[in-house]
Formats: structure tokens, C-alpha cells, sequence
């Protein structure tokens, strides 16, 4: 019988509650939330950080899907 049997779902952290979200791509409220959380924690906010990388990915995803709707 083993301790590690995890057969729940987990979630990654790809904004299961953004809605419509796959899971494994970063959106911009994903993004907003996670400078928030940052920024409440007195975390860097700026240029290079993980806030900003987000920022960054969930921008290039929400237009990688905005585009892919005009095709």
C-alpha cells in the first residue's frame, strides 16, 4: 500500500478559476493576480521579476489567442 497515491486533480497553478483556461497558459487576469500577490507580500514588482515575466506571458497568450480568432 503506498503513501504517495494522489489521484486527485491538482492544479498547477494555470488559472483553473480564470475560466476557459487550459490550465497550462498564463492569461493576463492569471498575471494580475500574481503581481497583486507580489506586490501585497513586498515582493519585487518590477522589470525582471516573476510579476513582470507574467505580465509578459499572459499579455503574448492573450493576443496569440485574439489572433488566432481573426484567421
Amino acid at each position: 500500500m503506498s503513501s504517495n497515491n494522489n489521484t486527485s486533480k491538482s492544479n498547477s497553478g494555470g488559472g483553473s478559476k480564470s475560466g476557459g483556461n487550459d490550465g497550462s497558459k498564463m492569461t493576463s487576469s492569471d498575471a494580475s493576480r500574481v503581481q497583486s500577490t507580489q506586490a501585497k507580500g513586498g515582493n519585487d514588482t518590477g522589470s525582471g521579476s516573476f510579476a513582470a515575466r507574467a505580465q509578459s506571458a499572459g499579455t503574448r497568450n492573450d493576443n496569440a489567442n485574439t489572433d488566432a480568432g481573426k484567421k
